[in-house]
């Protein structure tokens, strides 16, 4: 069964998205995560959801400049 949270390492390695720009998604709520003790969690299907708005704002982007 896979994880339903991740550390930030793992959406790291999972995304290739490095450490710092992570924090800076979940910082201004773009990426959201759960707080559990002083650890931060990513629920995987935050994280699906987060992957699929940038590939949606890219083709926004792509269509809107054709």
């Amino acid at each position: 069964m896979d994880k339903l949270l991740l550390t930030v390492e793992e959406a790291e390695s999972v995304t290739a998205i490095c450490r710092s720009k992570i924090y800076v998604y979940m910082a201004s709520g773009v990426l959201r995560s759960v707080k559990i003790g002083r650890s931060r969690r990513i629920a995987r299907v935050d994280l699906e959801d987060f992957v699929e708005r940038l590939r949606a704002e890219q083709t926004s982007a792509v269509l809107s400049a054709a």
